[in-house]
C-alpha cells in the first residue's frame, strides 16, 4: 500500500503536477480552491475565489493555471496573476477539470458541469496565445497526456469507461478521429487521470478503485498500484530521479459510512517505482506577455 505524502484532506484532489526545475509537488483541491504544495517539508498553499484545476509551469516561478472561467499566469513567489484568455467564462455552470502541458509547448484543458451535467464539457488547447477547442460534448474530460515521442495523445470522458487515443501533427494538433485505446466497461472501471511513463505505459487512476494501473502501448494491463483510498483521481511522477509515483485523491462522493472506512481519503500518496516517468513539458508563453505579470 503507498504512503502518504501530505495529509491535507482535499474535497477533490487534481492536477498533479511535479515541476522539474523546483523538483517541488504541486497539485489542487478543485472543490477547496487551493493550490497546494510542499517544500522542504513545509506546507504551502494558494486560495483563489473560483475553482482551479490544473497547471503547467511556464519557468522557475510561473505557471499556468486553468480555472472555472480563465487560463491565468502565476507567480509563486509573489502570488500575483495575470489572464491569459478567457475559458467558458459564459458558462458559469462550468468549471475546468483535467489537463496537462503537451510536448510541443502547448497545454489541454478540459471543461465539465459543476454537477457533471451530462455533455456540458469540452477539451481545449491553447497553443501560442490562442485557445482552441477540440473535443465538445463531454462529460468528465479526464486522462489528457502524451506518448514519449509526442506522436499521440490520450484524453476520456470518464463516464464512457474508455480511453481515447488520436495521432499528433508536428505541431501537436490532432489528426483523424479519436479511437478508442483502452475499453474499460467491462471491468467497471472508471478512467480518471492519467501520465505516460518514459516507455510509454499509460499510468490511469481508476475512480472508485483504490488504485493506479498501468497498460502498455498496446492497452494490454500491466500491474496497479493499490492506494489507501477508493477516488484516486490523477496520477504524476516525480521525485529527483523520476522514480516516485504521487496521485491525489477525493472524498467526494464517498458516504460518512467509507469515509471511516477510508480515512485518508483525500490525501496525497506516493509509492516508489523502478520504472521512470517523464518530465513535465514547458508550456510556451511569449515573452511579452509575461511581461507586466501582476
Amino acid at each position: 500500500m503507498s504512503q502518504i505524502f501530505d495529509s491535507r484532506v482535499c474535497g477533490l484532489g487534481e492536477g498533479p503536477l511535479w515541476h522539474p526545475i523546483r523538483e517541488q509537488l504541486f497539485w489542487f483541491d478543485i472543490t477547496g480552491k487551493r493550490l497546494l504544495s510542499q517544500l522542504g517539508g513545509k506546507a504551502l498553499e494558494w486560495s483563489f475565489k473560483e475553482h482551479v484545476s490544473a497547471a503547467g509551469w511556464v519557468s522557475r516561478a510561473r505557471l499556468l493555471i486553468a480555472s472555472e472561467t480563465a487560463l491565468f499566469l502565476f507567480d509563486l513567489e509573489t502570488g500575483a496573476s495575470k489572464p491569459l484568455c478567457a475559458l467558458e467564462a459564459d458558462k458559469p455552470a462550468n468549471r475546468s477539470n483535467d489537463g496537462r502541458a503537451d510536448p510541443y509547448g502547448g497545454f489541454w484543458i478540459g471543461t465539465m458541469g459543476k454537477s457533471a451535467e451530462n455533455g456540458a464539457g469540452a477539451i481545449y488547447r491553447y497553443y501560442r496565445g490562442l485557445l482552441t477547442p477540440l473535443y465538445e460534448n463531454l462529460s468528465i474530460p479526464n486522462a489528457i497526456c502524451f506518448s514519449p515521442d509526442g506522436a499521440q495523445a490520450y484524453f476520456t470522458d470518464t463516464v464512457t469507461g474508455c480511453v481515447q487515443r488520436v495521432a499528433l501533427d508536428a505541431q501537436g494538433w490532432p489528426t483523424g478521429a479519436p479511437e478508442v485505446f483502452l475499453d474499460l466497461r467491462a471491468d467497471g472501471l472508471a478512467p480518471d487521470g492519467a501520465v505516460v511513463d518514459r516507455l510509454g505505459n499509460i499510468w490511469i487512476a481508476q475512480w472508485g478503485a483504490a488504485r493506479v494501473a498501468c497498460y502498455d502501448a498496446a492497452g494490454r494491463f500491466v500491474s496497479a498500484v493499490a492506494m489507501p483510498a477508493p477516488h484516486t483521481t490523477c496520477p504524476a511522477f516525480g521525485g529527483a530521479d523520476l522514480r516516485t509515483l504521487f496521485c491525489t485523491s477525493a472524498t467526494q462522493g464517498l458516504s460518512e459510512a467509507a469515509i471511516g472506512s477510508a480515512p485518508d481519503s483525500g490525501k496525497v500518496f506516493r509509492e516508489g517505482m523502478q520504472i521512470m516517468g517523464q518530465y513535465e513539458h514547458q508550456v510556451i508563453i511569449d515573452p511579452a506577455i509575461m511581461e507586466g505579470l501582476s
